[in-house]
């Protein structure tokens, strides 16, 4: 029996109303929509599902892939031989206190900011179109139109790789470019408080629909893609370089880089993981010979 059939049975045995499912298309996890089966995947219901889950998986020497919205993720074709550990978005509530507002991590970005703005705060605006959820964002220091969440986070609750729940604040957390000490893995993001500042509801609203509208009018949103292919060179911008390359609608197979957009890769309709795989390589190789910039992928590819 192996590790994976082993956790299987305990986590069955010891939370029979967690939800366990085996051979579960990552595809319908990520939105690149691309991916095999995960070979077992959890959906907790509750904060002592998730943590119980985890430390389970733990004890019996197998590492969770954490996955909220799967919008940074590139999942293989053959599937994921991993136990995913995915965080819900309904079970993820927000409380208030003062101008701070504590998320669960499964709740996205975007949701979060509306939050914000139906309480009357500003400071996450930035965050409205971020497709990605909030364990995700602190992992990736997500951020857009000039903000970052290292700007707002105060605290992050998090389980780390020795099973123990911590509280670490902003600073602590070690924030950079699309970083954070979460990053190298290891930790399961619980929770994250992020503050704010009073202001106009209407403003605020009215800045979200702004930056929405700039989304929709820049980017190829109307296709499954991880958003920004690749993380921005310093000095740099990677879509203008993809751009000045003649790379805009490059094509392997199902993968094109967008015409819209150079900087997203996206899925056409019926892109495998390798064609999206053999794109990101060939856009990588060509701006590397012909401006010298090395670029970096921000999509974390599993397998």
């Amino acid at each position: 029996m192996t590790k994976l059939e082993r956790l299987a049975l305990r986590l069955g045995r010891e939370l029979p109303c967690l939800e366990l499912r085996r051979n579960e298309p990552m595809s319908r996890h990520t939105t690149f929509r691309v991916g095999g089966p995960a070979a077992l995947m959890a959906l907790p219901a509750s904060e002592e599902e998730l943590l119980h889950a985890a430390q389970a998986a733990l004890e019996a020497d197998v590492e969770p892939l954490c996955v909220g919205n799967g919008s940074n993720l590139l999942a293989d074709d053959a599937g994921v031989d991993a136990f995913v550990l995915k965080t819900v978005p309904k079970v993820s509530r927000v409380a208030e206190k003062g101008n701070a507002l504590t998320a669960g991590a499964g709740l996205t970005l975007a949701q979060l900011a509306v939050e914000a703005a139906n309480r009357g705060l500003t400071g996450l605006e930035f965050a409205h179109g971020i497709p990605g959820s909030v364990g995700g964002g602190m992992v990736m220091n997500a951020g857009a139109y000039g903000g970052e969440l290292c700007q707002v986070v105060r605290q992050v609750r998090a389980m780390d790789c020795e099973g123990q729940v911590r509280e670490l604040s902003g600073e602590e957390c070690a924030f950079s470019y699309r970083h954070s000490r979460f990053s190298e893995g290891g930790w399961l993001i619980l929770s994250a408080t992020v503050e704010l500042q009073p202001g106009d509801t209407a403003a605020i609203r009215a800045r979200m629909a702004e930056l929405m509208a700039k989304r929709k009018e820049k980017q190829p949103l109307e296709y499954p893609s991880a958003g920004s292919t690749f993380k921005r060179p310093e000095g740099y911008f990677a879509a203008a370089l993809i751009d000045q390359c003649g790379l805009k609608g490059l094509r392997v197979g199902g993968a094109q880089v967008s015409e819209k957009h150079a900087g997203f890769v996206i899925n056409t309709g019926n892109a495998t993981c390798l064609d999206i795989l053999t794109l990101m390589d060939q856009i990588r190789e060509r701006v590397f010979r012909e401006t010298g910039v090395e670029l970096e992928p921000e999509v974390k590819y599993v397998k």
